[in-house]
């Protein structure tokens, strides 16, 4: 009876160590607790373009979806023709595999679920979960196109927070 029980439990404890080493790697628990803080400057203006006077194209404010978010963005056109989202006082939890998105699919608070089921462009990796950053967005997209900018969450296809794009008057 000895003999047997041995077996089945190092075949039991291997399967809990596996089990919480993939958990550990999936969920990354720690990251509830830690912080990292960017603070960019604004772009930076280019030829005659008077430094914190690039062009506002559309503004919004976030909300909390899956994550306490919190914060503004802005879609700027900066004189040489590019144009730049930034996060202005951004606040959400750290995470794994947070990206920015531009997305096409309007902002329901209390519900994120929408957020990937359109078009979207991924403008890249959250540089971190507060402060002030800067996106580049690609040259030639339709700004009109895309309603909502996401912190979203590739690992667990879940928005951390939304902010609905108002165009600028």
């Amino acid at each position: 009876m000895t003999l047997i029980r041995r077996p089945v439990f190092w075949i039991i404890t291997a399967v809990l160590v596996l089990a919480v080493a993939v958990g550990l790697y999936l969920f990354q628990p720690w990251r509830l607790f830690t912080t990292v803080r960017v603070d960019e400057a604004a772009p930076a203006p280019t030829g005659r373009q008077v430094p914190g006077n690039a062009e506002r194209l559309a503004t919004g404010t976030f909300i909390t979806h899956e994550h306490e978010t919190s914060g503004s963005v802005e879609i700027q056109k900066l004189a040489d023709g590019n144009t730049s989202l930034r996060l202005t006082n951004l606040r959400t939890s750290d995470g794994p595999a947070l990206h920015v998105w531009l997305s096409d699919q309007p902002v329901k608070p209390g519900d994120w679920k929408n957020l990937d089921d359109g078009r979207h462009i991924d403008l890249g990796d959250l540089k971190g979960n507060e402060g002030n950053q800067n996106y580049a967005i690609p040259p030639g997209t339709d700004l009109d196109t895309f309603s909502t900018v996401t912190i979203w969450c590739e690992r667990f296809s879940v928005s951390f927070g939304a902010a609905e794009l108002k165009q600028s008057v």
